[in-house]
């Protein structure tokens, strides 16, 4: 994967809120968004800031997928699936979830990502958060492909 932005300095909630409401309306149908970084790095964070903005109601409760794996939302053009996978103990569970078919058809957000093993799609968009004493720090990797879609949403 090649590094596409960063590390963008997100030195408060502020910073990343507006990253997600930028790129949620970027997002399509099957986009799958890799969401790696040590717990209290900000990723279940933006995935339901992200969330909010695509739905279109920054009041709409998210809760954590942590113990369900998996909630969806209905959102304009298309399903989103958020995932935490901290507590997959074996990749193949993701067929079960019926995960491997969303991420064909959904926008995915996932986290822990590395439970994934070979299942993770090729074509998406790795996002890697950093918490740094001197504030969070976020890495944007992908296919080529990613970075036209992205330059709107980055500046």
């Amino acid at each position: 994967m090649t590094l596409l932005a960063g590390p963008i300095p997100l030195s408060d909630e502020s910073h990343s809120l507006a990253l997600a409401r930028r790129l949620a309306p970027h997002l399509r149908a099957g986009d799958t968004l890799l969401l790696s970084g040590q717990i209290g790095a900000g990723k279940s964070f933006f995935a339901r800031a992200l969330i909010r903005a695509r739905i279109g109601n920054p009041d709409e409760e998210v809760p954590s997928p942590t113990f369900t794996l998996v909630q969806s939302y209905e959102a304009p053009g298309g399903e989103i699936w958020h995932c935490d996978l901290y507590r997959l103990s074996d990749p193949f569970e993701l067929v079960e979830l019926g995960l491997e078919e969303a991420m064909g058809r959904a926008i995915c957000l996932i986290e822990w990502p590395d439970r994934m093993g070979e299942m993770a799609p090729p074509e998406a968009l790795s996002l890697d958060f950093e918490a740094r004493a001197d504030g969070h720090r976020l890495s944007i990797r992908g296919p080529e492909s990613w970075r036209a879609r992205l330059e709107p949403v980055l500046g």
